[in-house]
């Protein structure tokens, strides 16, 4: 089992000025840098090992949510493969994962499954109507692809109607209704995916729910795909339930290979965004810091789902003496990340890092306003290695437009 203690004992990053870091660790960052702790990865990835060898469960990595190729050679001495939502990123861990590849998508264009049966084994249709259009490209495939079709259990614990997949009028998944009268000749798996950052708790609900709707169709099935959405290297997630949840639909049926594709878990707590304050204005009473970096561009989920970006040393409003609100860099008029307090007074220049920005922020970042795409870099705390993996410019921005 994974030294989870190390996650919990261990600032990720401690930066210069207002936050204080590990001297080891270059205080010459070029901002803005997204920065992947390496030893709190394998922490998760160890996690997720740990669920699959008490199991037999495969586990997958959504790619959604982290695709971070630099570090693929790590994460595929534990995962079984990847999960892809379209032929790029299938084609994406064909090429840099080189394990099993899974793929959901609610629509596929003929010639995106012509890309997409070159590189997946599994892909998961979201309708009939899907299903039939493209049976016999992937019966034509140089290589056995295992078909199934996404499923809407009706249930879902997920309160951010954005978030959630089983809303009413969801496009995500087959309602049990529409399998009357439906041939499943050629279906192997059925898969659901009705979490987001939930615990066992919920799985263990939802698959009563799934059951009721769907479990006489399992015996018949080579796979099951839980989906996404599970917690499970989050500190307050109960492996043990999520264990013997899996152990008690195993027992129940035993054909069945079940999958599990979790996003968030693989990065959660391994990644800050390293920021610095550029100018500090004053309105309304209220000092306002403008960031090098961009809620809208950089961390987009701040303003989607919403959620409060913590920053390493920081409080919220009032909770320290001095209170700033942080804006970003782009002239959208929203481009605000939140109101923090502080210890000390900001300045220009002070570094400001922002907690838990592996998943779900490079993947979503854009070029919008042609701001920079930050940096991303490696840190080893055993070797004291930091490395940038990779740098944004210019032709980056250009070759996106016409």
């Amino acid at each position: 089992m994974s030294d989870t203690n190390y996650l919990a004992r261990t600032p990720i990053f401690k930066m210069d000025h207002i936050i204080h870091y590990d001297p080891a660790l270059p205080s010459d960052i070029t901002t803005p840098c997204y920065v992947v702790d390496l030893k709190r990865l394998e922490a998760n990835l160890e996690i997720l090992q740990d669920v699959q060898d008490q199991t037999d469960c495969r586990i997958l990595g959504a790619l959604k949510g982290f695709a971070m190729h630099s570090v693929f050679p790590i994460m595929k001495e534990y995962l079984a493969g990847v999960c892809a939502s379209g032929p790029h990123e299938a084609q994406l861990g064909f090429e840099e994962f080189g394990k099993e590849v899974h793929a959901y998508a609610p629509a596929y264009s003929e010639a995106d499954m012509e890309d997409l049966i070159t590189y997946a084994h599994h892909i998961s249709f979201n309708s009939f109507n899907q299903w039939e259009l493209h049976k016999e490209t992937t019966q034509q495939a140089d290589h056995k692809i295992s078909c199934g079709l996404r499923v809407n259990p009706e249930y879902s614990e997920v309160s951010t109607e954005l978030y959630n997949p089983c809303a009413k009028g969801s496009r995500l998944g087959i309602r049990r209704e529409e399998f009357e009268d439906r041939s499943l000749e050629g279906i192997e798996g059925l898969h659901f995916h009705t979490m987001c950052e939930q615990g066992a708790d919920t799985l263990v609900r939802t698959l009563e729910k799934f059951e009721e709707k769907f479990g006489d169709l399992l015996m018949s099935m080579k796979w099951v795909n839980f989906g996404g959405g599970h917690h499970i290297s989050s500190p307050s997630y109960d492996v043990d339930l999520l264990v013997d949840t899996i152990l008690s639909f195993q027992n129940r049926y035993p054909n069945l290979q079940v999958y599990l594709e979790p996003g968030e878990a693989l990065a959660i707590n391994t990644g800050v965004l390293v920021s610095k304050v550029l100018d500090i204005i004053q309105e309304d009473d209220q000092p306002i810091a403008i960031l090098d970096t961009s809620a809208t561009c950089h961390m987009p989920d701040t303003l989607e789902m919403p959620y409060r970006a913590e920053i390493y040393g920081a409080g919220k409003p009032k909770e320290k003496e001095f209170t700033y609100k942080l804006g970003g860099l782009s002239c959208l008029s929203g481009d605000v990340i939140g109101d923090y307090s502080f210890d000390q007074p900001l300045k220009v220049g002070d570094t400001l890092s922002f907690l838990d920005m592996a998943h779900y922020t490079m993947v979503k970042t854009t070029t919008f306003n042609g701001i920079k795409h930050p940096d991303i870099a490696t840190w080893d705390p055993e070797s004291k290695d930091f490395k940038v993996v990779r740098k944004f410019g210019y032709e980056d921005y250009k070759n996106r437009l016409s």
